[in-house]
């Protein structure tokens, strides 16, 4: 078992915000299924950061659900989208998003760490 970190996905499956046009993401989706399934398994952690909307993500939530591994979603930059835990996990939960929860304000165990969700910058 593994844990994997990896920020700013830029999924845009259910919108229209394609990343493909600029130099060096042509077919990054499919790049990065098939990297993540060659690196992730199912009883690996990953914890992914950034850049999502809830309402405009349900198809890349459904793309991550697929993936293998157990997902952690932590608040990126530009997720101003946030809201309360029970929301959230209610989301998640309507949708059988299973494979992914919140690191937010929390703490998840895995391979004897503690992974941590924080405004970190508000610590001296």
């Amino acid at each position: 078992m593994a844990i994997f970190t990896i920020g700013d996905l830029h999924l845009s499956l259910g919108t229209s915000k394609p990343m493909d046009i600029f130099s060096g993401w042509e077919n990054y989706v499919e790049r990065l299924r098939e990297n993540w399934l060659a690196a992730v398994g199912p009883q690996d952690t990953v914890v992914l950061a950034g850049a999502m909307k809830l309402e405009d993500c349900s198809a890349d939530f459904a793309f991550l659900q697929n993936l293998p591994g157990r997902k952690l979603l932590l608040k990126g930059n530009h997720d101003y989208w946030w809201t309360t835990m029970a929301k959230m996990n209610a989301y998640l939960a309507a949708n059988g998003f299973d494979s992914l929860s919140f690191l937010h304000n929390n703490c998840v165990f895995a391979e004897g760490l503690a992974l941590c969700g924080t405004r970190s910058w508000l610590f001296d």
